[in-house]
This record gives C-alpha cells, structure tokens and sequence, in this order.
C-alpha cells in the first residue's frame, strides 16, 4: 500500500501565512496550494510533479508544540538533510532537488525562506517508518525493560540503557494520523502493509545508510544511537525522502559522554527537555515558557551538532546571520 506524501487537508487550493523565526517575528506568504502543516514543516504543492517543504523553527517537546521557536533550527535541519542526500547519492535516489530560493516556483521570495526549503520530487511514501536502532535507548529501552524484547523479539539478559546492539536492527513501525502515536510492529506485520519486497528493501537500504552514517559521525566524535527514514517511490525507485540523519529524527550522542547504563546527553532539543521535566510540567497544552537561556543553550545544541558532522560552518549557510 501506497500513499502520496502530500495529501490535501484544505478544500480548495490556498497560500498559508508560515511562522518565522524568533529572530524575524515575523511571517511569510507563500504563493503556492498549501498541502499540510506537521509539528515543523509544512508542505506545498509546486506543480510539475513537485513539492515544496518548507522547515520552520517551531520546537515541540511531548508532543506539544512549545509557543517559542528555536532560531535557526529550520536551517540547521534543512542543511543537514542536504548533506546527507548529497553524500549518500551513490546509495539510493534522493528526492531533494534544490534547496536554493532561486529555484522556487515564484517570484521575490521572502528572505526568511533563506536556507530552510527544499524544492523535491514528489514521491509515493510507503506506509511505514524505517526505524534503524544501533544502541538500546528511547522505546526500545522501554520494552526491554518490561519483557527482554525489542520489537517482541527477544534480546540477551543483564544489557543496560544505551548499550550498543550486536549489529543495527531494523524496527520498523506504522504511520501515524495526526494526532495518533507511530506503533512499532514486527518485520512480518511491515510486510503485511507495504509488501514483503518492498519491506526488504526499505529494511536493507535503511541499515546500509545507518551503518554508513554512523561511521562517518563516529569518525567525528559522535554516535548515532537510531534513526528514522521516509521512503517512498519516485518513477518506481525506491527514494530516500523527507530529512535524512537530522537531530529530529536522530539521536547524536556524544561518543565520550556514552556511558551504558546512563542516558547521554544529545545534540538536539535535550536543554529544552531537561527544562520541562524539571518544571514537573503535565505534558499537556498550554506548555510553560521556555527562558531565553533555554532558547539559546538549544540553538547552540542543534548548531554544533551541524558543524561537527559535516565540518562546515553553520554561518556559510544561507539566511544565517
């Protein structure tokens, strides 16, 4: 089972006001059919077999999207996806096309669009998310710690938090609507939805992209402990889409703060986390302020997680001050 990765949630096509950064305050028109909105990005219908994804700077922690936007954080992803589709282009078919503004579909676009869009081909998604776990963390962790298994597949006796697997291990799980939480199911139940081949393809092209990311970040002092991949078929190749190896569908850890039986600290909305659950906050609407401190020790998080991969200054990205 197939399904496109747009899907129109407005009756008629529409351009839609899209949130800035804290830094901007301000918004931006996009003259183009607006297809939906997730908790970072939204999504455009650029014509010609094409899409427009456009990556704000919007946080959520809990499943609540927070009222302050980390700055710069749309770009932070956005330039990391692009790294990754560009290095891993011998590997398997990416649909990001450009990330330059110059290229988009109309004229005068807003500076702030500036380094947080990516023009792509558009895809049919497959029906589930292509999870690869290198180190027992997150849910995983959480199984393990109920019933020895991962994926209702049973796992060795006595392994701590964060201990690294054997080898990397393809969780797959389901797509969730909005609204509803992703369930992990086995390999046989991914078949079931999206094919026995597909399943075996997505499964195998997600751990060789793993594996290979993972070397390249370990080689720079970080460990990528899992990920999550979109696929989705493009003129009938199996292509990889959305962002690819980011601090929101990833977790970096330090490698010399990897401690099995702790939790490491990640290069990503970690300040922010910290700060809510030291609040005792509910995890439901409206959340608390964040302090400016938080804002900042969070930017510098997902910044230095950027630099440090790819060896590249954040500041030679586009619209970065």
């Amino acid at each position: 089972m197939l399904r496109a990765i747009a899907r129109v949630r407005f009756s008629k096509p529409r351009s839609r006001r899209w949130p800035g950064s804290l830094d901007s305050g301000g918004m931006a028109t996009i003259p183009l059919p607006h297809l939906s909105s997730g908790k970072v990005r939204d999504m455009y219908d650029a014509g010609e077999g094409q899409l427009l994804l456009v990556t704000s700077d919007r946080m959520s922690a809990f499943d609540v999207i927070l009222a302050e936007p980390i700055p710069d954080k749309g770009r932070v992803l956005t330039a990391m996806s692009a790294f990754w589709f560009e290095r891993f282009a011998d590997v398997a078919p990416g649909h990001l096309i450009s990330t330059d503004v110059a290229d988009l579909p109309f004229d005068d676009p807003d500076p702030e669009l500036a380094g947080r869009v990516m023009l792509c081909k558009k895809a049919e998604m497959i029906d589930i998310e292509c999870i690869v776990r290198g180190y027992l963390t997150g849910s995983a962790w959480k199984e393990y710690q109920s019933s020895g298994t991962m994926h209702g597949t049973p796992l060795p006796a006595g392994l701590l938090e964060s201990a690294q697997l054997p080898e990397p291990v393809f969780t797959p799980s389901t797509k969730a609507e909005a609204g509803d939480h992703d369930i992990n199911v086995s390999f046989d139940e991914a078949a079931n939805l999206v094919g026995r081949e597909m399943a075996e393809k997505a499964r195998d092209l997600s751990i060789d992209i793993y594996q290979r990311g993972a070397a390249w970040a370990a080689e720079r002092g970080i460990l990528i402990a899992d990920t999550k991949f979109e696929m989705g078929l493009v003129d009938g190749e199996l292509t990889l889409a959305d962002e690819v190896l980011t601090p929101d569908s990833s977790r970096f850890w330090p490698a010399d703060q990897w401690v099995p039986g702790t939790t490491p600290p990640s290069f990503d909305k970690q300040p922010v986390r910290d700060f809510l659950v030291g609040l005792g906050w509910d995890k439901t609407p409206p959340p608390p302020p964040l302090g400016a401190g938080v804002v900042a020790a969070t930017r510098a998080r997902y910044v230095e997680g950027y630099e440090r991969i790819t060896g590249l200054p954040f500041t030679n990205w586009p619209g970065v001050a």
